[in-house]
Protein backbone atom coordinates (compact mmCIF):
# COMPACT_ATOMS: atom_id res chain seq x y z
CA UNK A 1 0.00 0.00 0.00
CA UNK A 2 1.69 3.15 -1.11
CA UNK A 3 0.22 6.80 -2.27
CA UNK A 4 1.17 7.53 -6.18
CA UNK A 5 2.12 11.14 -5.75
CA UNK A 6 2.08 12.98 -1.99
CA UNK A 7 -0.78 14.80 -1.23
CA UNK A 8 -0.86 18.24 -2.66
CA UNK A 9 -0.54 21.52 -0.41
CA UNK A 10 -3.26 23.87 0.63
CA UNK A 11 -3.13 26.93 2.52
CA UNK A 12 -3.95 26.82 6.26
CA UNK A 13 -4.94 30.49 7.28
CA UNK A 14 -5.15 29.74 11.51
CA UNK A 15 -1.93 30.92 12.07
CA UNK A 16 -1.10 33.11 9.79
CA UNK A 17 -0.34 36.75 10.59
CA UNK A 18 -2.88 39.56 9.81
CA UNK A 19 -0.66 41.40 7.27
CA UNK A 20 0.58 38.11 5.79
CA UNK A 21 -3.00 36.59 4.36
CA UNK A 22 -3.19 38.87 1.52
CA UNK A 23 0.39 37.75 -0.37
CA UNK A 24 -0.19 34.25 1.24
CA UNK A 25 -2.89 33.78 -0.33
CA UNK A 26 -1.85 35.26 -3.98
CA UNK A 27 0.94 32.27 -3.33
CA UNK A 28 -1.43 29.73 -2.62
CA UNK A 29 -3.67 30.64 -5.81
CA UNK A 30 -0.28 30.72 -8.71
CA UNK A 31 -0.44 26.79 -9.04
CA UNK A 32 -3.50 24.98 -9.94
CA UNK A 33 -2.37 21.82 -8.48
CA UNK A 34 -2.31 23.32 -5.26
CA UNK A 35 -4.93 26.26 -5.45
CA UNK A 36 -6.77 25.75 -2.44
CA UNK A 37 -7.43 27.90 0.78
CA UNK A 38 -8.91 26.80 4.21
CA UNK A 39 -10.26 29.42 6.64
CA UNK A 40 -13.18 30.10 8.77
CA UNK A 41 -15.29 32.94 10.24
CA UNK A 42 -13.55 32.63 14.03
CA UNK A 43 -9.80 32.78 12.19
CA UNK A 44 -7.69 35.66 13.15
CA UNK A 45 -10.33 37.24 15.47
CA UNK A 46 -12.97 37.03 13.03
CA UNK A 47 -10.95 38.83 10.29
CA UNK A 48 -9.72 36.25 8.14
CA UNK A 49 -11.97 35.83 5.18
CA UNK A 50 -12.75 39.88 4.98
CA UNK A 51 -8.78 40.25 4.95
CA UNK A 52 -8.39 37.59 1.86
CA UNK A 53 -11.52 38.08 -0.47
CA UNK A 54 -9.58 40.75 -2.23
CA UNK A 55 -6.85 38.14 -3.64
CA UNK A 56 -9.31 35.87 -4.13
CA UNK A 57 -11.27 38.43 -6.09
CA UNK A 58 -11.22 36.64 -10.22
CA UNK A 59 -8.57 33.93 -9.12
CA UNK A 60 -9.49 30.48 -9.81
CA UNK A 61 -8.88 28.70 -6.43
CA UNK A 62 -11.43 27.14 -4.08
CA UNK A 63 -11.95 28.03 -1.01
CA UNK A 64 -12.90 26.22 2.27
CA UNK A 65 -14.40 27.34 4.99
CA UNK A 66 -16.55 26.70 8.06
CA UNK A 67 -19.71 26.66 10.42
CA UNK A 68 -19.95 26.27 13.97
CA UNK A 69 -17.70 28.82 16.10
CA UNK A 70 -19.45 32.68 16.71
CA UNK A 71 -17.06 34.54 15.34
CA UNK A 72 -15.88 37.63 17.02
CA UNK A 73 -18.40 40.96 16.81
CA UNK A 74 -21.00 38.59 15.05
CA UNK A 75 -23.09 37.47 18.32
CA UNK A 76 -25.19 40.40 18.38
CA UNK A 77 -25.92 40.51 15.13
CA UNK A 78 -26.60 37.48 14.60
CA UNK A 79 -29.40 37.36 17.41
CA UNK A 80 -30.81 40.04 15.74
CA UNK A 81 -31.28 38.28 12.93
CA UNK A 82 -32.62 35.24 14.57
CA UNK A 83 -30.12 33.32 14.44
CA UNK A 84 -28.96 32.72 17.66
CA UNK A 85 -30.66 33.14 21.07
CA UNK A 86 -28.43 34.76 23.76
CA UNK A 87 -27.67 31.80 25.33
CA UNK A 88 -26.48 30.28 22.08
CA UNK A 89 -24.09 33.31 21.66
CA UNK A 90 -23.19 33.34 24.96
CA UNK A 91 -22.28 29.81 24.57
CA UNK A 92 -19.64 30.69 21.55
CA UNK A 93 -21.07 27.62 19.43
CA UNK A 94 -23.87 26.49 17.42
CA UNK A 95 -24.74 24.34 14.64
CA UNK A 96 -28.27 24.43 14.94
CA UNK A 97 -30.14 24.61 11.34
CA UNK A 98 -30.77 28.58 11.15
CA UNK A 99 -27.22 29.58 12.49
CA UNK A 100 -25.70 26.92 9.87
CA UNK A 101 -27.95 29.13 7.40
CA UNK A 102 -27.25 32.81 8.60
CA UNK A 103 -23.22 31.70 8.93
CA UNK A 104 -23.01 30.09 5.07
CA UNK A 105 -24.47 33.30 4.14
CA UNK A 106 -22.56 35.76 6.15
CA UNK A 107 -19.41 33.28 4.93
CA UNK A 108 -20.38 34.41 1.25
CA UNK A 109 -20.50 37.65 1.99
CA UNK A 110 -17.38 37.81 3.26
CA UNK A 111 -15.42 35.76 0.92
CA UNK A 112 -16.98 38.29 -1.76
CA UNK A 113 -18.27 34.89 -3.50
CA UNK A 114 -21.67 33.77 -4.72
CA UNK A 115 -21.09 30.03 -3.97
CA UNK A 116 -18.80 28.15 -1.63
CA UNK A 117 -17.11 25.57 -2.65
CA UNK A 118 -16.99 23.21 0.74
CA UNK A 119 -18.09 24.33 4.33
CA UNK A 120 -16.89 22.24 6.80
CA UNK A 121 -19.00 21.72 10.59
CA UNK A 122 -17.08 22.97 12.65
CA UNK A 123 -16.11 20.99 15.63
CA UNK A 124 -19.52 19.46 16.36
CA UNK A 125 -18.14 17.58 19.20
CA UNK A 126 -18.23 20.92 21.05
CA UNK A 127 -22.08 22.04 20.57
CA UNK A 128 -24.60 21.82 23.01
CA UNK A 129 -27.13 18.92 23.67
CA UNK A 130 -27.86 15.78 22.03
CA UNK A 131 -24.66 14.94 19.30
CA UNK A 132 -26.92 12.85 16.83
CA UNK A 133 -29.70 16.00 16.38
CA UNK A 134 -26.71 18.41 15.99
CA UNK A 135 -25.00 16.67 13.10
CA UNK A 136 -28.65 16.15 11.18
CA UNK A 137 -29.25 19.62 11.93
CA UNK A 138 -26.51 20.64 10.57
CA UNK A 139 -26.16 18.38 7.70
CA UNK A 140 -30.09 18.82 6.85
CA UNK A 141 -28.95 22.88 6.55
CA UNK A 142 -25.62 22.30 4.22
CA UNK A 143 -27.47 19.78 2.11
CA UNK A 144 -29.99 22.80 1.70
CA UNK A 145 -27.42 25.36 1.02
CA UNK A 146 -26.41 22.64 -2.12
CA UNK A 147 -30.13 21.98 -3.29
CA UNK A 148 -29.98 26.40 -3.58
CA UNK A 149 -26.97 25.94 -5.46
CA UNK A 150 -24.82 27.86 -2.82
CA UNK A 151 -22.74 25.09 -1.85
CA UNK A 152 -21.03 22.42 -3.87
CA UNK A 153 -20.26 20.20 -1.24
CA UNK A 154 -19.46 19.47 2.96
CA UNK A 155 -17.52 17.90 5.25
CA UNK A 156 -16.51 17.92 9.16
CA UNK A 157 -13.78 19.39 10.47
CA UNK A 158 -12.37 18.24 14.31
CA UNK A 159 -9.20 18.34 16.33
CA UNK A 160 -10.15 15.60 18.52
CA UNK A 161 -13.30 14.40 17.46
CA UNK A 162 -12.11 11.05 15.98
CA UNK A 163 -9.47 10.23 18.90
CA UNK A 164 -11.84 10.48 21.78
CA UNK A 165 -14.66 8.95 19.92
CA UNK A 166 -17.21 11.49 19.65
CA UNK A 167 -17.01 11.03 15.43
CA UNK A 168 -16.57 8.70 12.98
CA UNK A 169 -16.73 8.01 9.53
CA UNK A 170 -19.64 5.25 9.32
CA UNK A 171 -21.83 7.44 11.78
CA UNK A 172 -21.03 11.06 9.57
CA UNK A 173 -22.36 8.90 6.63
CA UNK A 174 -25.37 7.49 8.39
CA UNK A 175 -25.94 11.04 9.21
CA UNK A 176 -25.84 12.62 5.80
CA UNK A 177 -27.71 10.15 4.45
CA UNK A 178 -30.48 10.61 7.24
CA UNK A 179 -29.86 14.81 6.27
CA UNK A 180 -29.99 14.14 2.75
CA UNK A 181 -32.99 11.40 2.26
CA UNK A 182 -30.70 8.90 0.65
CA UNK A 183 -27.70 7.83 0.50
CA UNK A 184 -26.87 10.03 -2.32
CA UNK A 185 -25.62 13.16 0.19
CA UNK A 186 -22.99 16.08 -0.38
CA UNK A 187 -21.04 14.89 2.38
CA UNK A 188 -17.32 14.70 1.19
CA UNK A 189 -14.56 15.46 3.20
CA UNK A 190 -13.15 15.30 6.83
CA UNK A 191 -10.52 17.54 8.14
CA UNK A 192 -8.18 16.36 11.35
CA UNK A 193 -4.76 16.85 12.42
CA UNK A 194 -2.15 14.59 11.07
CA UNK A 195 1.41 14.99 12.29
CA UNK A 196 4.02 12.60 13.36
CA UNK A 197 3.06 14.05 16.90
CA UNK A 198 -0.30 13.89 16.65
CA UNK A 199 -0.37 10.01 14.51
CA UNK A 200 -2.94 7.82 16.03
CA UNK A 201 -5.06 8.37 12.65
CA UNK A 202 -1.67 8.27 10.40
CA UNK A 203 -0.90 5.05 12.20
CA UNK A 204 -4.29 3.62 11.82
CA UNK A 205 -4.14 4.63 8.18
CA UNK A 206 -0.91 2.42 7.51
CA UNK A 207 -2.68 -0.64 8.27
CA UNK A 208 -5.66 0.33 6.57
CA UNK A 209 -8.11 0.99 9.23
CA UNK A 210 -9.31 4.57 11.51
CA UNK A 211 -11.11 7.27 9.91
CA UNK A 212 -8.12 8.56 7.23
CA UNK A 213 -8.84 5.00 5.73
CA UNK A 214 -12.50 5.10 6.11
CA UNK A 215 -12.98 8.27 4.62
CA UNK A 216 -10.64 7.08 1.52
CA UNK A 217 -13.01 4.02 0.73
CA UNK A 218 -15.98 6.34 0.32
CA UNK A 219 -14.17 8.66 -1.98
CA UNK A 220 -13.93 11.55 0.26
CA UNK A 221 -11.65 14.05 0.50
CA UNK A 222 -9.25 13.64 3.50
CA UNK A 223 -7.83 17.05 4.98
CA UNK A 224 -4.59 17.24 6.53
CA UNK A 225 -4.33 20.46 9.40
CA UNK A 226 -1.69 20.71 11.79
CA UNK A 227 1.09 18.80 10.14
CA UNK A 228 3.97 19.99 11.41
CA UNK A 229 1.93 20.57 14.52
CA UNK A 230 2.00 24.27 15.44
CA UNK A 231 5.65 24.41 14.41
CA UNK A 232 6.97 22.24 17.28
CA UNK A 233 8.02 19.43 15.23
CA UNK A 234 11.22 21.69 14.57
CA UNK A 235 12.16 20.75 17.78
CA UNK A 236 10.78 17.26 18.31
CA UNK A 237 12.53 16.07 15.27
CA UNK A 238 15.78 14.40 14.99
CA UNK A 239 18.29 15.02 12.09
CA UNK A 240 18.47 11.11 12.22
CA UNK A 241 14.54 10.84 11.79
CA UNK A 242 14.80 13.37 9.08
CA UNK A 243 17.43 11.41 7.18
CA UNK A 244 15.14 8.24 7.20
CA UNK A 245 12.39 10.36 5.51
CA UNK A 246 14.34 12.05 2.74
CA UNK A 247 17.98 13.18 3.82
CA UNK A 248 18.11 15.77 1.21
CA UNK A 249 14.96 17.84 3.03
CA UNK A 250 15.28 19.93 6.54
CA UNK A 251 13.37 18.93 9.30
CA UNK A 252 9.67 20.66 8.44
CA UNK A 253 9.95 19.52 4.60
CA UNK A 254 10.43 16.09 5.64
CA UNK A 255 7.65 16.05 7.90
CA UNK A 256 5.67 17.29 5.72
CA UNK A 257 6.54 15.06 3.41
CA UNK A 258 5.88 12.17 5.78
CA UNK A 259 2.20 13.67 6.11
CA UNK A 260 1.68 13.88 2.47
CA UNK A 261 2.73 10.26 1.97
CA UNK A 262 -0.41 8.90 4.44
CA UNK A 263 -2.37 6.65 2.54
CA UNK A 264 -5.74 8.48 2.48
CA UNK A 265 -4.79 12.04 2.80
CA UNK A 266 -5.41 14.15 -0.20
CA UNK A 267 -4.38 17.73 0.92
CA UNK A 268 -2.10 18.83 3.45
CA UNK A 269 -3.25 22.16 5.19
CA UNK A 270 0.00 24.41 5.64
CA UNK A 271 -0.25 27.58 7.44
CA UNK A 272 2.81 29.67 5.83
CA UNK A 273 2.95 33.38 6.05
CA UNK A 274 7.06 34.00 4.39
CA UNK A 275 7.41 33.12 0.68
CA UNK A 276 10.21 30.89 0.84
CA UNK A 277 8.34 28.62 3.76
CA UNK A 278 5.60 28.22 0.86
CA UNK A 279 7.68 27.64 -1.75
CA UNK A 280 10.21 25.37 0.15
CA UNK A 281 7.71 23.40 1.10
CA UNK A 282 5.46 22.72 -2.18
CA UNK A 283 8.88 21.98 -3.40
CA UNK A 284 9.23 19.20 -1.00
CA UNK A 285 5.67 17.31 -1.94
CA UNK A 286 6.91 17.31 -5.67
CA UNK A 287 9.40 14.46 -4.49
CA UNK A 288 8.56 11.20 -4.68
CA UNK A 289 5.98 9.86 -1.74
CA UNK A 290 7.94 8.22 1.40
CA UNK A 291 7.12 4.32 1.34
CA UNK A 292 4.85 2.86 3.94
CA UNK A 293 7.44 0.84 5.36
CA UNK A 294 9.57 3.61 5.94
CA UNK A 295 6.67 5.56 7.32
CA UNK A 296 6.05 3.20 10.05
CA UNK A 297 9.73 2.54 11.10
CA UNK A 298 9.59 6.56 11.69
CA UNK A 299 6.51 6.42 13.74
CA UNK A 300 7.74 2.97 15.70
CA UNK A 301 11.07 5.65 16.60
CA UNK A 302 8.80 8.25 17.82
CA UNK A 303 6.45 6.41 19.82
CA UNK A 304 9.39 4.70 21.74
CA UNK A 305 11.20 8.34 22.65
Amino acid sequence: MTTETPAPLGLGTYRIRPPAIHDAVLRAADDPRTAWVDTAPNYLGGRAQTLMAPALRDRMVKVSTKVGFVAKGTGTMAITAGALSADEAAFGHCLTTRFVHWQCAQNRTQLGRPRLDMVFAHNPERAAGNPNETLLRAFTALEEQVSAGTLDAYGVATWEGFDNGALSVPHLDQMAARAAGSEYHHLRAVQLPVSLVTANAFTQALDNRGPIAQAAERGWDVFASAPLFGGELNELATTELTELIRPDLNVPEACLLAVASCPGVTRVLLSASESAHWYDCRAALAEPPVPVATLRKVLDVLASD
